[in-house]
C-alpha cells in the first residue's frame, strides 16, 4: 500500500479474509463545536425537540434547514433560530421548507436548496393510532405507521443517497417501547421498528461511512407532552416528572444535545441511547 493511502484493510482474524477496503470514516474533534460549518437537516425541526436542536446547531456555528409541515410555525421557529448565532448571519444560516417531511419531493428541496447536507435528524410524528388493539381499524394501523415508519424510510432513502462520507441519520423513539402500556400497541410497534431500522441501517450504509442512531426519549416537555390529557400546565409537568429518579421531567434542549452529540463523534452507530433521567430504571 502507498504511504498516505487512504485505503484501509481490515482483516477477520480466525480466517485471515478482508472485510472491508472502504474509505476510512473521517476522523474529527468529537466536540460539538466541530459541526461549526457543518449543515443539518431537521425534519420536524419547528417545534419541540427539533426546534430546540436547530437552536443549538446555530449557537455553535453550523447551517441549518428546518422542515415542518406549518408555514407559520416554520417561520417563527426560523427567526428563533436565527437569533442563535451570530448578529451577522450568512443569508442561507438558516432556511425552511414548508411540506410534509415523509415526501421524498420535500426531502429532495431541502437538499436542493442547503447544496451539502451533513446531518438529518428525524423528529417529526404525532402519538397515533392509540386506542385497545379491538378497536383499531386498519386505516388508523396504517396511518400511524405511514407517518413514522414510512418517512424514517423516506428519510434514510434521501440520506443514504447524498449524505457525505461521516454523515449521519438519527431517529426519535420513545421508552414505552420497552415499557409498554395498554391502548399503544400500534404507535410502539411503529417505535419499536424504528429501532430496528435503525440497527439495519447503520450495518447496510457502513460501507459508505454514513452513521445511523436513535434517541429514545423519556418523558420531554415539549408541545407534544403538552397536548397529552392531563399534561397541559406547569404543575402537572412537575407533577409527572416527580416519579423519575431525577425528579422531573427533560428539557427540549436536554433532548436535543443528545441530537448533537451523535451528528459530532464519527464513532458511534446503531446505537440507540436512552434519554430518560432514569425513568427506564423505576
Amino acid at each position: 500500500m502507498e504511504p498516505g493511502s487512504k485505503t484501509t484493510r481490515w482483516f477477520n482474524s480466525s480466517e485471515g479474509s478482508p472485510l472491508s477496503t472502504a474509505t476510512p470514516i473521517p476522523v474529527r474533534s468529537p466536540l460539538t463545536s466541530a459541526l461549526a460549518g457543518a449543515t443539518a437537516v431537521l425534519i420536524g425541526g419547528s417545534s419541540g425537540i427539533g426546534l430546540a436542536a436547530g437552536v443549538l446547531l446555530r449557537s455553535v456555528g453550523a447551517r441549518v434547514v428546518l422542515v415542518g409541515r406549518d408555514p407559520d410555525r416554520l417561520a417563527a421557529a426560523v427567526s428563533r433560530v436565527r437569533s442563535a448565532g451570530p448578529d451577522r448571519d450568512a443569508d442561507d444560516a438558516v432556511l425552511a421548507v414548508a411540506g410534509d417531511g415523509g415526501d421524498e419531493r420535500v426531502l429532495a428541496e431541502a437538499f436542493d436548496r442547503a447544496g451539502q447536507v451533513d446531518h438529518v435528524y428525524v423528529t417529526a410524528g404525532g402519538v397515533g393510532g392509540t386506542g385497545p388493539v379491538t378497536e383499531l381499524s386498519v386505516d388508523r394501523i396504517r396511518t400511524s405507521f405511514d407517518s413514522r415508519l414510512g418517512a424514517a424510510f423516506t428519510a434514510a432513502r434521501t440520506a443514504a443517497t447524498r449524505l457525505p462520507a461521516g454523515g449521519s441519520l438519527t431517529f426519535s423513539s420513545g421508552i414505552l417501547v420497552v415499557r409498554p402500556a395498554p391502548g399503544m400497541s400500534a404507535p410502539l410497534s411503529v417505535a419499536g421498528a424504528v429501532e430496528t431500522l435503525t440497527t439495519a441501517l447503520a450495518v447496510e450504509l457502513a460501507p459508505a461511512r454514513l452513521r445511523v442512531n436513535a434517541i429514545r426519549y423519556g418523558r420531554i416537555d415539549t408541545p407534544l407532552l403538552r397536548s397529552v390529557p392531563g399534561h397541559d400546565t406547569d404543575d402537572a409537568i412537575a407533577a409527572a416528572g416527580s416519579t423519575t429518579p431525577l425528579g422531573r421531567v427533560g428539557t427540549a434542549e436536554e433532548a436535543a444535545a443528545t441530537a448533537l452529540f451523535l451528528m459530532a463523534n464519527n464513532y458511534v452507530t446503531g446505537q440507540i441511547i436512552t434519554i430518560d433521567g432514569g425513568e427506564t430504571l423505576t
